[in-house]
């Protein structure tokens, strides 16, 4: 029987994105300073330092930056979740994320294609994971 796969332990920091995906909803850092928003959750805004930064919400829609289709597990709790379909979307509203493509067979993957976002609820658990789909 195949392990349990990991899950997102949030920190202080990084609490308000997970605690917004629970309702499906993506809010990530945007840094007045900078004009722009950043992303993984940090405390500082990149570059400058400056502790201007502010959740806001974004649609999610991005562009596949780049993926890799995994047929062998990228760990046991994923043995039998393949082929793996790890991604990197970059979102409209300027970051990149690393994610899971879903609802799509690997020969239709296109970097450059649209995608939308996919609102996984883990059962029993109170954590959502952020997915994508094409668009």
């Amino acid at each position: 029987m195949p392990e349990t796969p990991p899950l997102p332990e949030p920190t202080p920091v990084s609490a308000p994105y997970w605690h917004a995906l629970t309702e499906h909803r993506i809010l990530i850092q945007y840094s007045p300073s900078l004009s722009r928003y950043v992303f993984y959750p940090r405390t500082l805004a990149p570059g400058t330092l400056a502790d201007d930064l502010e959740w806001r919400e974004i649609d999610g829609a991005g562009t596949l930056f780049t993926y890799t289709v995994a047929q062998r597990p990228t760990g046991p709790p994923w043995a039998d979740a393949l082929p793996q379909l790890l991604a990197v979307v970059e979102w409209d509203a300027g970051p990149k994320v690393s994610t899971e493509l879903v609802d799509v067979e690997p020969e239709q993957i296109q970097i450059g294609m649209r995608v939308a976002p996919v609102f996984h609820d883990v059962p029993g658990t109170g954590v959502t994971l952020l997915r994508y789909r094409p668009a």
